[in-house]
């Protein structure tokens, strides 16, 4: 199966929200499907161009998404917790997002990984996060590690490397 996550910040800005939009539907006439969260910002920009998706949200109805894909796994929270740097101060809800982000990466049943990862974050994160880098950190920590390139629109020449990584998956 073709899969990727489609994430970033809930303040991307929408010029770049615009070229998510984009590359989904490009990508869903390769028959790629996207993982993502239903965070407002890039989540919503790559659902919209988006036709296969697995949704995946923290509880049911999060920012009104009708996904049944809810509710993260006890997995999910486990693998969550070892890659967040501060787990015991997060609250439920808080804990219950990055969990959520686990799946982004990782799937339904956390054991099929996705290919890729596009986002937007302030700081540019693809080898390595910040503070800054926000909540998207989670997923990116986990596909640093597992070693799935990250590709981030912050960054110049991305959507070039995206095509040509893409290109060695055919």
């Amino acid at each position: 199966m073709k899969n990727y996550s489609g994430i970033g910040s809930r303040k991307t800005p929408l010029n770049v929200q615009k070229v998510m939009t984009q590359v989904a539907q490009d990508l869903s006439s390769q028959d790629w499907t996207l993982r993502s969260g239903g965070a407002e910002g890039a989540d919503k920009a790559f659902e919209l161009g988006s036709i296969k998706k697995e949704i995946y949200l923290p509880w049911q109805f999060f920012n009104s998404n009708p996904s049944q894909l809810y509710s993260p796994s006890a997995l999910a929270t486990v693998i969550a917790e070892r890659y967040h740097p501060a787990w015991d101060s997060l609250s439920k809800p808080a804990k219950l997002l990055m969990a959520r982000n686990t799946h982004q990466i990782l799937g339904q049943r956390c054991n099929n990984p996705v290919k890729f990862v596009i986002c937007w974050t302030p700081d540019g994160a693809e080898k390595f996060t910040s503070a800054a880098t926000g909540g998207t950190g989670m997923a990116i920590r986990i596909a640093i590690d597992l070693g799935i390139p990250v590709f981030n629109l912050k960054k110049l020449n991305t959507l070039n490397r995206l095509v040509e990584y893409i290109d060695t998956l055919k």
